[in-house]
């Protein structure tokens, strides 16, 4: 076509607008076929224009319920029920909650309403919104694809445990509510230790002493881990339409079991004290910088961010979807849900705690009166106790004892601290496999409590599976055409291959690597990911655009602090996040809590050097993909041709102010006519 051709079609396309322009647009995939859109011939413009301005056919949720339970279900997860109270309890109680807000409102919020809009806008899944937004910086979202893919493998080895636990549950007396004997002769490996601790240990995992030692597979837990899998790709048959079947139950049953507990843990002798315990604000941890960084970590953790999956659900959601009240309201719902979790847990704990502490009291009682009768104990330090009665001493009558007598009390009577029984395994599998069961385990009807807490803990990693799995399965199908027209072999395929790397997991050593991709495989990643993806909105395509996009999207124009929280205060926090967690990988020694069967404790050991490199080799492999994304743009770039004559196919005529983001697959018709070479 001739350069008098071209200027010809180009005076016909007025109706894009009076101030127009020639731009260059990037060429065209191999697979795209990208056509020019002729104005309606006989007073056709008007449904032409209405025409344009629907989004590319997609599928869609039925309700605003579903959206909601597919969003809430995938951002609360585990990390709810046994990371948030650890960390709330262990740095400041009520003053990391304010602390907590705080962020979330500086920077989680913020953020958690920059995904959801980008997706609803673009309408594609991480892979093609961070392609459109900067196509140097299209690996982000392959990035996210890989860090959900590592965390797809760990997190159902989680539900196939609690699988196990929900299937043992199913007997009377609770499997680890004693210790098994061997003839008359009680296990050693269990009573040097717990009921608990033995059944998590050997009976569940039958763990080795060290991740060098490899062991075979589990039987039980492959068969688990199965069983995790095939739920998950029935689930995801179909796509959202199926799974959002499943959250009806997934992501409110979760809630059910929360508010029985709560009422149930209010009633037991203890909960009082482990609440308190909980939410007694220590205001001088606001000086730890390490305080901050596990806050931040958390806001992050919690909503989901960068995972890709909220984009991919947002994706589905109509225009005009009010995305900025969706943003505050799933992180509000997110953040009650921990701390209705937080006081599950406590007031459980709390009666745990105490029903120990007693025990301990009993017995030193026990101790005092025995070496009284010996004449190794004067008369004017022993405590006015009902020696008759060796269960009726109060643990605050003790504990005041104990302070004022610290110095002279015999070397065998303990001190029996409420706080240090409260803080043995609160956090993770410790809380959910061994603390936790071993206070169900004094409730009356504990089978019926155990199957009640492993379910929900079931259908928390369920929800939050599927989010995962569709972070990775609806970018794949936005990008590649051969995979969307595959979505059901794509879905079964990728399960296969998820469950049969999952098979690592299930040796006897498969915690430890659990563990390590836990705390290594997401973590640096993603916050790498979110710093790219703020800087890219931000900085690259531009915050004003940005919120001009939104306006055009949502009929109103969000509120203009959002500007400088993106290009400000949330990618300094994620930068500064970003370094302490760096400086503190390479400071401290990365450990992990094995067991040691001889002494039956757990003790932290140093990761061999092998394992050193797997370590380096996932996060290296998670962000591969943004300076092999970026290269490759570069090189796409060199290699154009950038003479005038064979240029002129690679033109538009665009309106002159900026424009909404629209889908990539398919040009804005509202605003361009893209000329292409007949």
């Amino acid at each position: 076509m001739g350069i008098a051709s071209f200027l010809h079609q180009a005076e016909e396309a007025t109706f894009c607008g009076k101030n127009t322009r020639m731009e260059k647009q990037p060429l065209p995939a191999d697979d795209d076929k990208v056509e020019a859109v002729e104005p309606a011939a006989d007073g056709g413009t008007e449904a032409m224009q209405q025409a344009a301005s629907e989004p590319p056919a997609r599928a869609g949720w039925n309700s605003k319920v579903e959206y909601f339970l597919a969003q809430v279900g995938f951002s609360v997860g585990l990390g709810n029920v046994w990371r948030f109270p650890y960390l709330c309890h262990q740095n400041g109680g009520g003053a990391f909650l304010l602390l907590y807000v705080l962020l979330m409102l500086v920077m989680g919020i913020p953020l958690f309403f920059l995904e959801l809009a980008a997706g609803q806008d673009i309408r594609q899944g991480s892979i093609g919104v961070w392609k459109y937004i900067s196509p140097r910086l299209a690996g982000i979202g392959y990035s996210s694809c890989v860090v959900c893919f590592f965390v797809a493998l760990y997190y159902n080895v989680i539900l196939s445990w609690s699988l196990f636990y929900l299937g043992s549950s199913f007997q009377y007396p609770l499997p680890w509510n004693h210790c098994p004997n061997q003839g008359n002769i009680t296990e050693k490996e269990c009573e040097d230790s717990s009921a608990t601790s033995y059944f998590w240990y050997r009976k569940a995992l039958n763990i080795t002493d060290s991740i060098d030692e490899v062991g075979s597979f589990n039987p039980y837990i492959v068969g688990c881990l199965f069983a995790a899998w095939t739920i998950v790709c029935l689930g995801m048959f179909k796509g959202i339409k199926s799974s959002v079947k499943v959250m009806y139950f997934s992501s409110i049953f979760p809630y059910v079991v929360l508010v029985c507990f709560l009422i149930r843990g209010l009633m037991l002798d203890g909960a009082s004290e482990g609440i308190v315990h909980m939410f007694y604000p220590k205001l001088e941890i606001w000086g730890d910088i390490q305080v901050w960084r596990q806050a931040a970590t958390q806001v992050f953790f919690a909503l989901g961010l960068g995972f890709g999956s909220i984009i991919a659900y947002s994706s589905y959601n109509p225009k005009n979807n009010n995305c900025h009240r969706d943003a505050f309201t799933v992180s509000f719902i997110n953040f009650m849900t921990s701390v209705l979790a937080t006081l599950v847990v406590f007031a459980v704990l709390g009666f745990r705690a105490k029903r120990e502490v007693k025990i301990c009291v009993e017995n030193n009682a026990r101790k005092l009166l025995q070496q009284y009768n010996e004449g190794l104990v004067s008369p004017g330090l022993m405590p006015t106790f009902n020696y008759s009665d060796l269960g009726s001493p109060s643990v605050d009558s003790y504990r005041n004892w104990f302070q004022q007598h610290v110095k002279t009390i015999p070397g065998n009577v303990t001190e029996c601290d409420l706080e240090k029984e409260m803080q043995k395994g609160v956090e993770g599998t410790g809380l959910a496999f061994i603390a936790f069961t071993e206070a169900i385990t004094q409730l009356p009807g504990s089978p019926f409590w155990s199957a009640l807490f492993f379910l929900m803990l079931l259908n928390l990693g369920l929800s939050t599976m599927f989010g995962t799995m569709e972070g990775i399965l609806a970018p794949l199908r936005d990008r590649f055409k051969f995979l969307a027209k595959n979505k059901t072999k794509l879905t079964v395929v990728s399960c296969v291959i998820g469950f049969m790397i999952g098979l690592l997991f299930t040796q006897r050593c498969g915690n430890y690597f659990v563990t390590m991709f836990d705390d290594y495989s997401a973590t640096l990643p993603l916050i790498i990911v979110v710093v790219f993806e703020t800087f890219s909105v931000s900085w690259l395509y531009g915050a004003d655009r940005f919120l001009d996009d939104i306006e055009a999207m949502l009929g109103w124009r969000p509120y203009v602090i959002y500007k400088y929280l993106w290009k400000y205060v949330c990618l300094l926090a994620m930068l500064g996040l970003l370094v302490a967690t760096t400086v503190r990988m390479f400071m401290k020694t990365p450990t992990y809590m094995s067991w040691n069967h001889e002494t039956a404790s757990e003790i932290h050991l140093p990761y061999p050097s092998w394992a050193l490199a797997v370590l380096a080799l996932l996060i290296i492999f998670a962000m591969l993909p943004v300076p092999v994304g970026f290269i490759h743009s570069v090189v796409q770039d060199r290699r154009r041709p950038t003479h005038r004559d064979t240029e002129t196919g690679h033109y538009s005529i665009v309106n002159g102010d900026e424009t909404p983001m629209t889908d990539m697959s398919e040009p804005d018709q509202r605003n361009c006519f893209l000329v292409t070479e007949s």
